[in-house]
């Protein structure tokens, strides 16, 4: 046996500085068919989040897809991680043992870098598969200071997108902002901000509008990037997304931050207006 095919998986994943779920890119049992109903859902649910199953299925029909059933779109909905969001009338959310905190950014003025991080994750579409994208935002800066993908949906990524951020800033923000996926109301993500002494907020149930920023970015990184390019596999698209986060990140100027970038502002080069 060579000593090269005694590198494992891992360790060859290590050395070529990419994430080991990069080469499983391909979810089992899902047929080519509905990977194109996912990719009109992820579209349509950028256009109108407040779209359950039963609107989205009448979306679809009135696309490509006129016999879809609705069982069949809210299990794909499901598979992708999304569901409808709307306005509540509560808006707080009582915190305790459920792993469910409440909303801190409720009339907060954000006025300083690393003062709110935020996070989320979203599904993102191939031409032969999909994965799930994660980042973390500074709130005022909307600099993506971290990210990773994944073909799951588990806590593990998030974490080590987590401990990655606050190595490569050497600072944990006063507050960190998420929505109530099981990801971040788990025992290992709540145990973590807490160690890093870091305050929890979570979005309403069903309410992006609370996490805005990072829902913004997701519509400009897949308008920008991910539906233009098609990416085929999971190596080709962790290429695209760095690039694209390098230019969003240094090179392109933002309205919202007075024409500068997301990384002058964050590094305290640029002061915006109150």
């Amino acid at each position: 046996m060579s000593k090269q095919s005694e590198v494992s998986v891992r360790r060859q994943c290590e050395l070529l500085g990419i994430s080991r779920t990069l080469i499983y890119s391909l979810p089992k049992g899902e047929p080519m068919e509905n990977l194109q109903i996912m990719r009109e859902i992820d579209e349509l649910h950028l256009e109108d989040a407040s779209a359950g199953s039963r609107r989205m299925r009448s979306y679809l029909r009135r696309r490509n897809w006129p016999k879809i059933s609705r069982g069949r779109v809210k299990r794909l909905m499901n598979v992708m991680g999304i569901e409808a969001v709307y306005p509540r009338k509560r808006t707080t959310i009582p915190g305790g043992p459920s792993g469910i905190y409440p909303y801190k950014l409720r009339g907060l003025d954000i006025v300083r870098p690393n003062q709110v991080w935020c996070a989320d994750i979203t599904y993102i579409p191939m031409a032969k598969g999909f994965m799930y994208l994660f980042a973390i935002m500074d709130w005022h800066s909307r600099k993506v200071l971290a990210w990773e993908l994944s073909n799951t949906l588990d806590t593990g990524f998030c974490l080590r997108t987590l401990n990655r951020a606050v190595e490569m800033t050497g600072t944990v923000p006063k507050i960190f902002n998420t929505d109530q996926g099981c990801q971040f109301t788990s025992d290992e993500w709540i145990g973590r901000l807490k160690e890093l002494e870091i305050t929890i907020s979570m979005d309403g149930k069903r309410r992006w509008i609370d996490n805005v920023m990072i829902e913004r970015f997701w519509r400009s990184i897949k308008y920008e990037d991910i539906y233009l390019n098609s990416y085929e596999n999971g190596w080709e698209l962790e290429r695209g997304i760095n690039a694209y986060m390098m230019r969003y990140n240094f090179k392109r100027p933002h309205q919202s931050l007075e024409d500068a970038t997301p990384d002058e502002v964050y590094a305290g080069g640029v002061k915006l207006a109150a």
